[in-house]
């Protein structure tokens, strides 16, 4: 018999969110720097991908920023998602905002 396939739901304030997986990344001015320099503590951009009924400021398809440490990871069906609780983001990009930074994506 063929296990049902289960919809996730997230649940109160948590988001699931697949992060960008960069590796190296270049500088402005075109160094590559590698995966494992680490230089200070980084912020990473990820895609959401579910969100609990008690969000309230993201949605599904939005790109976030947050910090990658002391995140809990799940995989679902070979791809690695982090799920944390949305006061843990610090920043969402979107088309037009009324209080944006004045920096593009």
């Amino acid at each position: 018999m063929q296990d049902p396939k289960l919809e996730i739901q997230m649940l109160h304030d948590r988001v699931m969110v697949r992060p960008e997986t960069s590796g190296e990344r270049r500088s402005g001015a075109g160094i590559v720097i590698p995966a494992t320099a680490e230089v200070a503590k980084r912020l990473v951009w990820g895609e959401v991908f579910g969100v609990g009924a008690h969000v309230r400021t993201v949605k599904v398809g939005d790109r976030v920023l947050f910090a990658r440490d002391d995140q809990y990871e799940v995989d679902v069906q070979g791809s690695t998602y982090l799920v944390l609780r949305e006061r843990e983001l610090h920043a969402v990009a979107a088309e037009r905002t009324e209080h944006g930074t004045g920096l593009y994506l």
